[in-house]
């Protein structure tokens, strides 16, 4: 942890003289990090979650290394057609995740909150403007963005805009769910194609993108069974993997290696042991960097993390024959999208479906669609049999902190399921 704190201020004290030779310092610890996750892995994980960290490592490198393959992406965005033209995603959530890891995001935020971001924002979005700013992070070839269910992106984007001057494009999901809606994002579908022809100067084959499509179908289906035969088993872990495939099973949807990642999913699970602890399943982004959390849900076989929400906002219910509606069907019918309970409905099932126990409802600082919804949510999962925490916190600015009340109020939490039996 002095290593990381001692890189990380080192960045932030010659980041606003000597950018490029930040960019260069992030970009050569982050290369040593995923040099070790391949040589020394970390052990207690799955192979699965091994791969997966080094998947996430790589993709968080590809903006440093080759900024004008990329592309600055919100978290929904349809990825396939990017992939179809080479492109990388370059995602706003994700980046400023793995800047907070390297301790560097403060001095981001502060930049952001200086040019006037309100301090409201989410920090997510807060990190990831400053480090704009502050000339930290690499101009991509284009931004492509949705305004699905957050409305940081509105500003966040159209400012990453102005600053980079690169072409940008902007997906327009309506919030109801309907057949009109599919068609209209289907429509706008098909302009982005041509817009990331034109920015590439590359053509998107119609049966190559087929079969993309069809591979994302796979992986959200292999993710979703093994979710279903995770229930009776155990399977400790880290605060960060559910964070990776919540990342990777969005952005990387449609690729060869998240549907790998997937299958090692379905093979380990065949060899795990059974079912000793408590399962939580979670809803919206994990502080992983929180001691408290640390000290009671990291490698823990009586109280394990079985899911995070974000890694599983649609069904695989489209059909990848047109794939152009397919991806459409999924940006309108995301689970996060429109009324609340949609949401909640599907952190229910979702939660069944990975035997949970319990529900953490994490209210992230600076996201209104969560904040906004969380008594409902908690009445809901508590009518169909969860026991729901309400945790307030920050997934990505340590300074919110609140650790004391964080293991007060996680702790007392697991405390009640363990005393409470197994849920029926």
């Amino acid at each position: 942890m002095q290593v990381i704190d001692t890189f990380g201020h080192y960045v932030e004290k010659v980041c606003d003289n000597k950018p490029a030779f930040s960019r260069w310092m992030l970009k050569t610890g982050w290369k040593l990090q995923d040099a070790r996750f391949r040589i020394a892995p970390d052990k207690r994980l799955q192979p699965a979650d091994q791969y997966l960290a080094a998947l996430m490592m790589d993709t968080m490198l590809m903006p440093l290394k080759k900024p004008d393959d990329c592309a600055i992406v919100s978290i929904f965005t349809p990825c396939e057609l990017l992939q179809e033209v080479g492109l990388h995603p370059y995602n706003v959530e994700a980046f400023s995740c793995y800047l907070s890891a390297t301790h560097t995001e403060r001095g981001c935020i502060q930049q952001a909150e200086n040019d006037g971001i309100s301090e409201t924002l989410c920090s997510y979005h807060k990190t990831f403007l400053g480090a704009a700013d502050r000339g930290l992070l690499p101009k991509p070839r284009c931004i492509i963005y949705t305004n699905v269910t957050c409305d940081a992106n509105m500003l966040t984007f159209r400012r990453l805009a102005d600053l980079f001057q690169v072409p940008v494009f902007f997906l327009d999901v309506p919030m109801q769910q309907s057949d009109i809606s599919v068609r209209y994002v289907e429509k706008q579908l098909h302009e982005m194609a041509l817009f990331l022809e034109k920015v590439t100067g590359k053509k998107i084959d119609a049966e190559r993108l087929t079969r993309r499509v069809a591979r994302s179908k796979r992986t959200l289906e292999n993710y979703q069974n093994y979710q279903h035969l995770r229930a009776d088993r155990n399977i400790p872990t880290d605060l960060v993997s559910p964070l990776y495939c919540a990342m990777t099973n969005n952005i990387l949807l449609g690729t060869h290696a998240e549907e790998k990642y997937t299958r090692m999913l379905l093979q380990n699970v065949e060899n795990a042991p059974l079912k000793t602890g408590k399962h939580i399943y979670w809803m919206h982004t994990i502080p992983y960097w929180s001691a408290a959390t640390k000290d009671l849900l990291l490698f823990k076989d009586s109280f394990q993390i079985v899911g995070d929400e974000l890694a599983e906002a649609c069904e695989p219910d489209f059909d990848p024959e047109n794939p152009y509606l397919a991806m459409a069907h999924r940006c309108v019918y995301n689970y996060l999208n429109g009324d609340i309970s949609r949401r909640i409905e599907a952190g229910i099932r979702h939660a069944e479906n990975a035997g949970a126990d319990g529900v953490v409802w994490f209210n992230h600082w600076g996201c209104k669609h969560t904040l906004g919804g969380s008594q409902i949510a908690k009445r809901k999962f508590e009518a169909a049999g969860f026991p729901t925490l309400l945790l307030d916190g920050d997934g990505c600015d340590r300074s919110h902190g609140g650790e004391g009340q964080t293991s007060t109020r996680l702790g007392a939490f697991l405390e009640m399921l363990e005393a409470g039996g197994n849920r029926t």
